[in-house]
This record gives C-alpha cells, structure tokens and sequence, in this order.
C-alpha cells in the first residue's frame, strides 16, 4: 500500500525514491511485523488466559510438560495478523507471488485454526483427524500448483543445489513433489513446536536464507552471476519473508522458556507451509533440506519410531519422538535441548547459502 501510494511521489520527493528497492521495504516489512506481535500479543495472551483456553498436553508426553498445562495457545494467530498487515503495507501489491505466499499462508492458518479449536473445545488433544489434515492440505497444494503452473507458466523443473545445470523437468510428478514439499514443511514444523522456542528460531532462520533467495531469484543480474534460476518478480518475496522473521522475533519475545504463549496449530502449520511455497516460488525446493535440517531431524525421528515400532513389535528406536523429546528424556534440560537445537538450525542455514558459490 505505501509503495503503491508514496513511490509515485518520488518526481516530485526525491527521499521517497526509496520505496523502489525491496531491500528497504524487506526490512521495514520485518520491523512492522515484530512490532506489531510484540505489541499486541499481550492483549491476546490476556484475552485467552480469561476464557481458560490454554495448551492441552498429550499424556503420553514427558512428566516434565505437564506444568505447560494451560498456557495460552494459537498465538499464531497474532503473527499472521501481523504478517498480512506488514505484507500489505510494504509490498508491491501487483505481484501474483506475493499474494499467492499470502494465501498459502492465510488458507493453511485457517486449517490450523479449526485444529486448535476442535482441541480447546473438547478439552482434549484431540483437533482434526491426520487424514482430515492431509485432504485439506492437498486441495491447497493443488491450488497453489494451478496458479503457479497453469496460471503463471513456471516450468516445472527441479533445481539441484551443488549443481549448475542439472535441471530435470518434472511434467506432471511436479505436483506431487510440491506436494511433499509444502505439507512436508508444514506437519514437519507442526513436530518440532514442542519445547519453549524451539521451531521459532530456525523458522526465522530458513525466512532469512530464502529471503535472501527471494531477492536473488527475483534480481535477473544476481541470478545470472551464481546461476540459480531468475524468476522474473519473485524478489518481492523477500518482502513476504522478512515480515515472516519480524513476527518469529516478536513471538520469541513471549515464547522464550518459560513461554507465556504457544503458537499453536494456526502458527506452526501456517508458517511452515509458507516456507514450503517460498522455495516453490523461487525454485528452490531441495535446499529446504539443507536450510530446514533441524525440521527434517524432527519429522525423520517420528517416521523412524513408528517404522522401527511396527518392524519389531513394539521396540523403540528413540526414548520419544520427536527427536527433542529424546534429548529430554536422556537428561539434557529443556533449555540446553532448544539452544543446542538453534544452533544446528544456524549452521544449517549458513550450510545453505554457500551452496550459491559451490556449483
């Protein structure tokens, strides 16, 4: 809306000029956005500890959760108010990418929502059924890969990090990968939501890689130098992206051990799928691997328990799945699991970005 209503003013305002570059409007759409669930998250934290809707534990998780009984819950909605406020304001509001991040993120926040209160309303861990999930998440990714494909021609081909010209094209598997690619993403965040501030910061991390990505993609110059795909307007994701990192900063703030908040479904499925159709967008599925390997650790950990569970009749491969829960279980203190867990997330990140020089 600002760029819309101040960069035309530019001729005669020289300053507003500034308004052209995403890099300017990245940054300030991250500020809008941490301002904002910083500001307002309080109001909500107050709102739902008066209606006692607060986080219901699973009773086959560890002991020491259960003091976590009752902590206000669904502060993602805050962070999506947020991020569509901050997109809203700072972005280029004719761009089809922008508004497609924005959907993916809103649509899979609404199946979340209706998660969460389908748990608070019956007063158990029970929300929607896992297949209920998966249908739904389905019908969205098919959308999403309509209006990408179909609607704005990208081709569907897969682009190999450490690998220059290696860009096999998919056809029609392209959709069951993207597929794989955003639910993966979005159930794999869902799983390491678990501990005080665990899955926020290497959120904010893979944000921060792909809006860096975002920008290179969208930036024909850049693109061409470290031969990675130009998608001609999908710098404006950067936009998207850095509003996503200012309200992962600004929901820290109140998540941090002990958390006065949890996201909830409609955060860590919303944002997570967010994530997933960025590195869509900007045709960079498999470094999500790379840049999302703590979420990757996470959704293996339970794949394995269960696998290992079934083969050997009731063997357990890890103490508790998810992996963070393992680490609990084997005497780390929370607080030391969701460090340490930051800081494999960091490098992960830093692992990701070089592969734009190692090709």
């Amino acid at each position: 809306m600002l760029y819309h209503l101040l960069y035309p003013l530019h001729e005669w305002l020289g300053p507003l000029n500034v308004f052209r570059y995403i890099t300017f409007r990245a940054l300030y759409a991250t500020v809008t956005a941490g301002l904002f669930v910083f500001l307002f998250m309080p109001f909500f934290i107050e709102y739902m500890r008066r209606r006692r809707l607060g986080q219901v534990i699973r009773e086959e998780g560890p002991e020491t959760h259960r003091d976590k009984a009752g902590t206000p819950t669904m502060g993602g909605v805050v962070m999506l108010a947020a991020v569509t406020l901050s997109v809203l304001l700072w972005g280029n509001l004719t761009n089809p990418y922008l508004w497609l991040a924005l959907g993916t993120l809103l649509s899979f926040g609404a199946l979340g929502l209706a998660d969460d209160y389908l748990k608070l309303s019956r007063g158990r861990n029970l929300g929607l059924r896992a297949r209920e999930k998966l249908l739904v998440q389905g019908v969205l990714v098919v959308l999403l890969w309509l209006a990408l494909f179909r609607g704005l021609g990208l081709e569907p081909r897969l682009t190999f990090p450490f690998f220059k010209n290696f860009r096999p094209e998919l056809g029609w598997f392209y959709l069951p990968f993207i597929y794989l690619v955003v639910v993966g993403t979005s159930n794999a965040m869902n799983l390491t939501d678990g501990l005080d501030g665990l899955a926020i910061v290497p959120f904010m991390v893979v944000a921060g890689v792909y809006a860096l990505l975002a920008y290179v993609a969208g930036h024909v110059k850049f693109a061409h130098y470290l031969q990675v795909p130009y998608v001609p307007g999908a710098g404006e994701l950067a936009v998207f992206c850095g509003a996503l990192l200012g309200a992962g900063l600004g929901f820290l703030w109140y998540n941090a051990h002990p958390a006065e908040v949890f996201m909830g479904d409609v955060g860590s499925l919303s944002l997570g799928a967010a994530l997933g159709a960025v590195a869509v967008m900007v045709r960079q599925e498999l470094l999500l691997v790379v840049a999302g390997g703590l979420f990757v650790a996470e959704a293996l950990s339970v794949m394995l328990q269960v696998g290992y569970f079934k083969l050997t009749g009731g063997r357990r491969l890890f103490r508790m799945a998810p992996l963070h829960h393992h680490f609990e279980l084997s005497g780390w203190p929370e607080n030391k699991v969701v460090v340490r867990f930051w800081i494999v997330s960091v490098v992960c990140g830093l692992l990701a970005l070089s592969t734009l020089k190692l090709r």
